[in-house]
């Protein structure tokens, strides 16, 4: 499930690309009171992610963005577009917007059989861990966990997304259905790498820290019922690592 929030920039602006933890400081304020308010501080994978203010781009004063929030818990979009509806200023770092309206989505990779992409709009975060820095082969001085770049090759890239989409399958999802690993075949069938890069990041009030992160296209064959809800937990809380700070947002490509 996702909100699509118009915006429109009260002033002219450069894009901030390190909105990330201005926006989430905004999300998680929207939440406060609430019954996931609580899981602010739990160590796991956030109930929501979302994108980046689109198009990227310096802005003019009366510009209109887009903003989407995705997560698996319908009541949660609901606090937190009743919040941006009762205070609509929403100012992104350096950003200042006014939300002007909102709309529900509900995107769907498709019924069995259906073959699609799905494209990452924000960077995706996979850090390796040392403990299985012997296992693929990674020469290490150090014992922190390693930002996967593509010289460690998919295997852990593959490795690290199936165990993470498990763990939010456990915590999102029925228990008495299968997660990824518990299921025959591939996530997906084909992986395109479109770029890496490295950006500072604000990962908590007063550390600012440089992360490499990846743009991919993922293509994929619905295979079952399973296989579909899998991607589709995708769509709602993000591939990869800290979704909550708007990383591994993706979208079924048109």
């Amino acid at each position: 499930m996702r909100v699509l929030v118009r915006l429109r920039a009260r002033r002219d602006a450069a894009y901030d690309n390190a909105y990330h933890h201005k926006l989430r400081g905004r999300l998680w304020g929207a939440l406060e009171g609430t019954e996931f308010d609580a899981v602010h501080d739990e160590n796991r994978p956030k109930p929501f992610t979302y994108s980046n203010p689109f198009p990227p781009g310096q802005m003019e004063a009366g510009d209109e963005r887009t903003l989407l929030v995705a997560s698996p818990e319908e009541e949660l979009l609901a606090h937190i577009a009743a919040d941006l509806q009762e205070d609509p200023e929403l100012n992104i770092g350096e950003m200042p917007f006014t939300v002007e309206d909102f709309s529900p989505l509900a995107p769907d990779v498709g019924e069995p059989g259906t073959r699609g992409t799905l494209s990452t709009g924000t960077g995706v975060l996979v850090r390796i861990p040392p403990w299985r820095f012997d296992e693929y082969g990674i020469d290490s001085d150090h014992d922190e966990a390693e930002f996967w770049r593509p010289e460690h090759s998919m295997e852990p890239f593959r490795n690290q997304i199936e165990a993470n989409l498990d763990q939010k399958h456990n915590l999102f999802c029925p228990e008495y259905l299968p997660g990824p690993s518990e299921t025959e075949g591939e996530l997906f069938d084909g992986y395109e790498l479109l770029k890496t890069f490295a950006i500072p990041v604000t990962p908590t009030t007063g550390v600012t820290e440089t992360w490499v992160l990846s743009k991919w296209k993922f293509d994929y064959t619905v295979r079952d019922d399973d296989h579909r809800r899998h991607l589709n937990l995708l769509l709602d809380v993000g591939i990869g690592e800290r979704n909550s700070l708007g990383f591994g947002f993706v979208n079924v490509q048109q």
